[in-house]
């Protein structure tokens, strides 16, 4: 049987220099992840923060044997913004695109595309591997059925599966966290580090709904999507993406592996994960074609 590869996707969230390297030097010396996602892909005002460690992490993470991959900005807004973009787009490493504007700069050299881009169906799939995209990471609220039916079409393209975390739903012009505080967003003071995994708001009816995270919008529950190797690879499937959080990463990472490995099943996989500590309960509703929310079943 084919082996299923493990991607380690951006982070979404405003985490200080410290915590990130702490955190990537971690990933690059305990875990089994192929293939590793850096950069800032939510706001590009964290940029000035981030963007003096990335080359240290870049460094551990390629002596660890990782591949890296370094993943845009998925709403620019400004001139330097897109400058950044063209920038990375130049480089030799394996590039995300997460928004269809940076395509001339990257068209022919190979990419990633990432869940921002919308790719709901064969043709668009094969529209950006013309361009040169190699991996195919479509919107989180496709099922496993229809990622199944686009990657059939595209056996060319590697098709990966966003399987845990916080599903992005939305980016805005508007910082949520700002308002919040009472800023306005070009005056944030980055109150969105005070939150590691976004924050959780609630409906007036006080019911759990979404989470926030500067301009984005997440779901406030953690998709766990945790299929058995084999169904995964019946639907065309080569790659999971496992998204960032202030919890263990390296176990989840762990646990996953296990699965695709078959040494543990789906069903130990989510109760292994249940265990952590992660900001929402378990669902996987989008993956098999349900409302996101649905509490996470057997697979």
């Amino acid at each position: 049987m084919a082996r299923i590869a493990l991607t380690l996707g951006p982070l979404f969230f405003h985490w200080p220099a410290e915590r990130l390297r702490n955190f990537y030097f971690r990933i690059a010396d305990e875990t089994a992840l192929e293939r590793i996602h850096v950069g800032e892909v939510v706001c590009g005002k964290r940029m000035p923060f981030s963007d003096p460690v990335w080359p240290e992490i870049i460094e551990r993470l390629e002596r660890g044997g990782k591949e890296v991959v370094l993943s845009t900005l998925a709403a620019p807004a400004t001139v330097r913004e897109r400058k950044a973009i063209a920038e990375l787009c130049a480089d030799g490493r394996v590039v995300e695109i997460n928004d269809i504007t940076a395509l001339p700069a990257r068209s022919g050299r190979p990419f990633v595309t990432g869940p921002f881009l919308n790719v709901y169906n064969e043709a668009t799939a094969r529209f950006l591997m013309r361009h040169g995209a190699i991996t195919i990471c479509p919107p989180v609220e496709l099922s496993l059925n229809t990622v199944g039916t686009i990657a059939g079409a595209c056996p060319e393209a590697e098709f990966e599966l966003f399987a845990f975390g916080r599903l992005p739903l939305a980016l805005s012009g508007r910082c949520y966290h700002a308002r919040l505080h009472g800023l306005h967003k070009d005056s944030c003071q980055f109150t969105c580090e005070q939150d590691p995994d976004g924050l959780a708001v609630d409906t007036l009816d006080d019911q759990s709904f979404l989470a926030i995270n500067g301009v984005q919008t997440l779901s406030t529950e953690v998709h766990a999507a945790l299929f058995e190797p084999a169904t995964l690879l019946r639907h065309g499937i080569r790659r999971l993406r496992l998204s960032p959080h202030d919890c263990n990463m390296v176990e989840v990472a762990h646990i996953y592996r296990s699965l695709l490995d078959g040494t543990q099943d789906a069903d130990g996989a989510r109760f292994l994960l249940s265990c952590l500590d992660l900001p929402g309960r378990l669902v996987d509703g989008y993956a098999h074609g349900k409302a996101g929310a649905q509490p996470a079943m057997p697979a």
